[in-house]
């Protein structure tokens, strides 16, 4: 199975649970054994190809800095794209850049999803309940990316991953096992460090770094 065959999927559940006239958001980077899965919680309309006349791919964080910026400090994204990002409104992002982001990405060995690909307006909490339908097909993605280490951001998309409850100021820098398909993952919970949680972005570079230099 191809990672893009799992995108129908995720059409047909933004129908049920993401806002209307926006698309489903899916993944993107390295898809063949990254070194690290990236998991958050789920987009936002905020991301510019959530926009149905969008005609490249769809990935997360298109249109948006404040990831970019963490990505960037953990040595995860080259400099001069970073500038690159950084100076760019939102209208100015295309297909042909956002496909420059993600090849810097797959470069870095590094695989980006979401839990919930369910595209809200903004960004107003989803229950677990919903994010819960999104398990096994995240599963699915794992299994066939196969990633050295899983990073989970968040109390809420780590104990749904992990089904177990989760206080990530509770187990900085810690992994958990996960198994899927018969394979036993890495799993580290992270603290989420966008909107509500960007009080936390050095908190959370600090652990991924961590991470970074521990599972290399």
């Amino acid at each position: 199975m191809n990672i893009n065959d799992l995108d129908s999927e995720y059409d047909k559940l933004q129908l049920q649970y993401g806002a209307k006239g926006l698309t489903a958001i899916y993944n993107g980077g390295c898809t063949n054994n990254p070194d690290f899965c990236f998991v958050f919680m789920n987009p936002t309309g905020t991301n510019v190809v959530s926009d149905p006349s969008w005609k490249g791919r769809r990935s997360p964080w298109l249109g948006t800095k404040n990831i970019w910026k963490l990505f960037y400090r953990i040595g995860l994204l080259d400099e001069k794209l970073y500038m690159d990002i950084m100076s760019r409104k939102p209208k100015d992002w295309n297909e042909e850049f956002a496909d420059l982001v993600y090849d810097d990405i797959e470069k870095h060995k590094c695989f980006i999803t979401n839990l919930g690909k369910c595209t809200q307006i903004d960004a107003r909490p989803l229950s677990d309940l919903v994010l819960s339908q999104y398990l096994d097909l995240l599963c699915k993605e794992i299994e066939i990316i196969n990633p050295r280490t899983i990073i989970t951001f968040g109390n809420q998309v780590s104990s749904i991953v992990l089904n177990d409850n989760i206080s990530v100021s509770k187990c900085r820098k810690q992994s958990f096992p996960r198994i899927i398909a018969g394979k036993n993952y890495n799993v580290y919970p992270v603290y989420y460090p966008i909107g509500n949680g960007m009080m936390n972005m050095d908190k959370a570079i600090e652990d991924l770094n961590f991470i970074i230099k521990n599972c290399a």
